[in-house]
This record gives structure tokens, C-alpha cells and sequence, in this order.
């Protein structure tokens, strides 16, 4: 971890894990199925919370849902749900938990009408990263008219916990959006990725 880079604000004094996930992950294009649904399984279980809690039961959250396969958490049953919020690794909620199961099997069926989740929710930002240009975080959106779009789509195909705001901070997650302030040493570096 470099002390010496400039960052986005948010991701200052909140730990060593919250600097490398910025540092590495938040705003590269994912086009991987397997991630966009861990991420949206993360993004729901954030619903109320702060992404710093989730962070510290990332690992706990891809052993309790089988390395984020959305084929065996779709199979997930009743009895499983109950042992899953009795685990103290994940955040034990049943409305969380028993969503990432109906999520699971919602993303299953994008796959089979789309060939791929991700070719899917990339259409919603014309298959290409959104570039912004935001000087500082007061200047970010909570929610965008793509978000919204998203989240309408996704509530109508059964997934839960998908609200636009939600949606937002998953596109600004797996790099659909590059909400890296232009500051900060990571945007010229996601704008690259971006490009095809």
C-alpha cells in the first residue's frame, strides 16, 4: 500500500483491506459471471450497512456461499438457510440471506435468455464504461437514469434487494461506471482498462 498515491476520498483511514480493494478492484470492468454475482450478492448483504463490514466477511461470505456459484446457491434449501444465519461470518439476515438464494436462481435465468449475466447488464451502459469526470465525492451520484434502468429490469426478472441506488454502487464496483475522482491516481488507470 503506497501512502504516498492520491485516492478518492472514501477510501481513506478505514483499514488496509478498504485502500487495497480501491487500490485493485473498485472500477475495473469485470466481464466475469462468477464476480458480477459475488458482487451482487455483496452489494444486497450492504443494504443499511457500510461496505467496510462487508469487506471484513468477504471470506466469510465465499465459504458460506460456495465460492459465489449461483448454480449450487440456487439449490440452496430451507435447512441451509437456517445453519446460514447462524453463521457469524456473513451478516445474518434471513431477508439477505433467503434473497441471495432467489437472486441465484434469477441470475441463472439472465444466463440462459442472455448467454452470460454479464453481456446482460452491460447492454445497460452500451457495452462500454460509463467515463466520468467527478473532481470531488459531493459531485457522485447516489443513483443514475442506468441504475435506475437496472434496477427496474432486475426487480422485474424476481431479484430482490436491487434498488437503484444499490445497482449504482455495483456498476461503480465492477467498472460499468469510473467514478474515480479524476484526482485520484486510479482513474487514468480504469479509464485505460475501459477501453476496448
Amino acid at each position: 500500500m503506497n501512502e504516498s498515491l492520491i485516492r478518492c476520498g472514501w477510501a481513506d483511514g478505514v483499514g488496509p483491506n478498504y485502500v487495497e480493494y480501491h487500490d485493485t478492484e473498485w472500477g475495473v470492468p469485470v466481464h466475469d459471471d462468477r464476480l458480477q454475482f459475488e458482487f451482487l450478492i455483496l452489494e444486497g448483504a450492504q443494504a443499511g450497512l457500510s461496505w467496510a463490514t462487508i469487506l471484513n466477511k468477504r471470506d466469510g461470505y465465499r465459504k458460506a456461499f460456495a465460492a459465489f456459484d449461483p448454480e449450487k446457491v440456487a439449490r440452496f434449501t430451507p435447512k441451509r438457510v437456517e445453519k446460514l444465519l447462524g453463521n457469524p461470518a456473513i451478516v445474518r439476515n434471513r431477508l439477505k440471506v433467503e434473497s441471495a438464494v432467489t437472486n441465484a436462481q434469477a441470475f441463472l435465468a439472465v444466463q440462459e435468455a442472455f448467454g452470460s449475466f454479464s453481456d446482460y447488464i452491460w447492454e445497460f451502459v452500451g457495452g462500454e464504461p460509463l467515463q466520468h469526470r467527478y473532481r470531488r465525492l459531493k459531485e457522485v451520484p447516489a443513483s443514475t437514469p442506468e441504475s435506475d434502468a437496472l434496477s427496474k429490469d432486475l426487480k422485474k426478472r424476481g431479484f430482490r434487494f436491487v434498488g437503484s441506488t444499490i445497482m449504482y454502487a455495483h456498476m461503480q464496483a465492477t467498472g460499468l461506471v469510473n467514478d474515480h475522482l479524476t484526482g485520484c491516481f486510479r482513474h487514468s488507470i480504469c479509464a485505460d482498462l475501459g477501453r476496448s
